[in-house]
C-alpha cells in the first residue's frame, strides 16, 4: 500500500489526484472486466471518493448494480456514477450537437461536466444543414461560461458557433457520418482549421475531456 495510490495488482488507483487536480480519476471501463471494475468502484467508495466511470456497457452496469445499488447508469453516454459526496453545481456549460446522432458523445461530454460540478443545458439537433434552429438558440446559448459543439460529417458547428460568441468554444469531433469523413477525421481536420478564434478541439469522439475541460473553465469563471 503506497500512500499516494492503492495498488490493486491490475491497476494502481490515483488516489491523490483529488488533491493535485482538484478532481477524483475516472475509470475507462471499455476493456476492463466486471470484477476489475467493481474492485476500483469498491475501493474508491470505501475511501469516501465520488467516481465516474466512462464507455461502460449495460452489461457491466448490471453487475455492479447487484453489488453496488448506489451506482447510476446513462445507456446513452455509457457513463457510470458513484457519489459519495453531492458536488455543487455552479455556472453554466452549453453542450451542442450537429445532429441527434451526435447525442452519444455529446451526453458523455454533458454528464462529465455535471459529474465534476457544472450546471449543464443541452441543445441538441442544431446543426448547419438547418442553420435557423442553431439562430433560434444562439441567445440562450451566449448565456454559458463555456460550449461544447458536436459534430460529425464535416464538423462545421464548432466554428460557426464560435464566430458568434464571446464565450470559449470546446469543439468535440464525432465520428458519425459517411464515408469521406473518414471515422471522424474529417470533422477533426475541419474544427482544426477553424478560422474562428477561441476555439479549441479535442480528439475524435472524446466526450469525457470535452466534458473535464468544460467543467475547469466554467468553475473559473464562476470564482469556483
Amino acid at each position: 500500500m503506497n500512500e499516494k495510490y492503492t495498488d490493486l495488482g491490475f491497476a494502481k488507483l490515483d488516489i491523490e489526484r483529488i488533491k493535485r487536480r482538484g478532481y477524483s480519476e475516472a475509470i475507462f471501463c471499455e476493456s476492463k472486466t466486471n470484477e476489475q471494475i467493481y474492485s476500483i468502484f469498491k475501493t474508491l467508495k470505501e475511501k469516501n471518493i465520488n467516481t465516474i466511470g466512462t464507455r461502460a456497457s449495460m452489461a457491466q452496469y448490471q453487475y455492479l448494480k447487484a453489488k453496488l445499488p448506489d451506482i447510476n447508469y446513462s445507456q446513452t453516454g455509457r457513463i457510470l456514477t458513484l457519489v459519495c459526496n453531492e458536488t455543487e453545481k455552479v455556472g453554466e456549460v452549453a453542450v451542442c450537437t450537429g445532429g441527434t446522432s451526435d447525442i452519444p458523445i455529446a451526453e458523455e461530454a454533458a454528464l462529465c461536466a455535471e459529474f465534476f460540478g457544472s450546471n449543464v443545458k443541452r441543445y441538441y439537433d442544431i446543426g448547419i444543414a438547418g442553420i435557423h434552429r442553431l439562430f433560434d438558440k444562439i441567445d440562450e446559448i451566449k448565456k454559458a461560461n463555456v460550449i461544447i459543439a458536436a459534430a460529425g460529417m464535416e464538423g462545421a458547428l464548432g466554428g460557426i458557433i464560435a464566430g458568434m460568441v464571446d464565450i470559449p468554444v470546446i469543439a468535440l469531433p464525432t465520428s458519425i457520418g459517411y464515408g469521406a469523413s473518414f471515422n471522424g477525421l474529417s470533422p477533426l481536420l475541419t474544427m482544426l482549421n477553424s478560422c474562428a478564434e477561441g476555439i479549441t478541439v479535442v480528439n475524435i469522439d472524446n466526450g469525457f475531456n470535452a466534458g473535464y475541460s468544460a467543467n475547469q473553465i466554467n468553475r473559473k469563471i464562476a470564482g469556483r
